[in-house]
């Protein structure tokens, strides 16, 4: 991923969504030829020069500090993901001298697997680039076998853009869609350099029309809490809420819990799922084993 490229182009459609009016400055006069501010708009309202601002969106970042960053953030109203985002891919001064380590392979530790068993619900972990982990079963169940297939297609990106299942399961499939591509946005921010997430978002460009025009929005998205809404083979409609809990020690690495509200119709066909796989032998790897599909 070419960082200058990146930072140019979210810079620049953050720009085109706010209106002089929407950031509180009077317009230039005379007629506009971009929607949204202009580059001499935006310089004012960070406080920098237009030259200044200008060599930022063309991705000239070297030497930037955290001060002009903020200020930029700010000035095009950036929420609290897209200016992390922001900061990944312009990396100031200060986080250029931190010495990064290779990604190592991610591992779901045991204490982790005998939590997922535990619940009475759906739950799965997650790590980069959107990989399935591990599951309990009924999240696989709920969704799909991760487990049955091969390592690389434990994914759930891939699932949702090249498996014709996952328009079937997921009622606003479109959304559910766009989510997937903020979240491997903002993975991508965070890891320019992973090979496989590059050839992940290439396979899904090269696939998925949708993919590509939602991978051009350059939208970013970090999940924490959010309702799904699914059509499951099995037991019918379901509307669960779901919750994202972040992994001690590994930042990439979360767990997503689904629950229904109680006594509920999705409740009731947790349940007959639930006992649908009472005798299967699908569960989790065995703890301690490498689950990410690079690793």
């Amino acid at each position: 991923m070419d960082r200058s490229t990146e930072i140019r182009e979210f810079l620049r459609i953050r720009r085109a969504r706010i209106t002089p009016e929407q950031a509180g400055i009077a317009p230039h006069p005379g007629a506009r030829r971009v929607p949204g501010l202009r580059r001499e708009e935006a310089a004012q309202l960070a406080g920098v020069s237009v030259d200044y601002y200008i060599r930022l969106e063309r991705g000239r970042t070297q030497g930037v500090s955290e001060t002009v960053l903020e200020a930029v953030a700010r000035a095009l109203q950036l929420d609290d993901t897209e200016r992390a985002h922001l900061f990944d891919l312009a990396q100031p001064t200060a986080a250029r001298t931190r010495r990064k380590r290779p990604l190592a392979p991610q591992r779901v530790r045991p204490a982790v697997y005998r939590a997922l068993e535990s619940l009475g619900v759906p739950a799965m972990v997650l790590g980069r680039r959107m990989d399935v982990l591990a599951a309990n079963r009924l999240g696989y169940a709920l969704i799909t076998d991760f487990e049955a297939r091969p390592h690389r297609e434990r994914n759930s990106a891939r699932f949702v853009f090249l498996d014709e299942a996952a328009r079937t399961l997921y009622t606003d499939w479109e959304r559910v869609a766009g989510d997937c591509v903020a979240t491997l946005r903002l993975y991508a921010g965070r890891h320019p350099d992973d090979p496989q997430l590059t050839e992940l978002i290439g396979e899904l460009s090269l696939h998925s029309d949708t993919f590509r025009r939602m991978w051009a929005d350059h939208d970013v998205l970090a999940h924490t809490t959010g309702t799904k809404r699914l059509r499951h083979p099995l037991v019918g409609d379901l509307t669960l809420d779901y919750v994202v809990l972040a992994v001690e020690g590994d930042p990439d690495q979360t767990i997503v819990i689904y629950t229904p509200e109680p006594a509920s119709r999705s409740a009731e066909a947790l349940t007959i799922l639930s006992s649908w796989i009472s005798t299967s032998t699908t569960g989790p790897h065995a703890p301690g084993e490498t689950r990410d599909p690079a690793g």
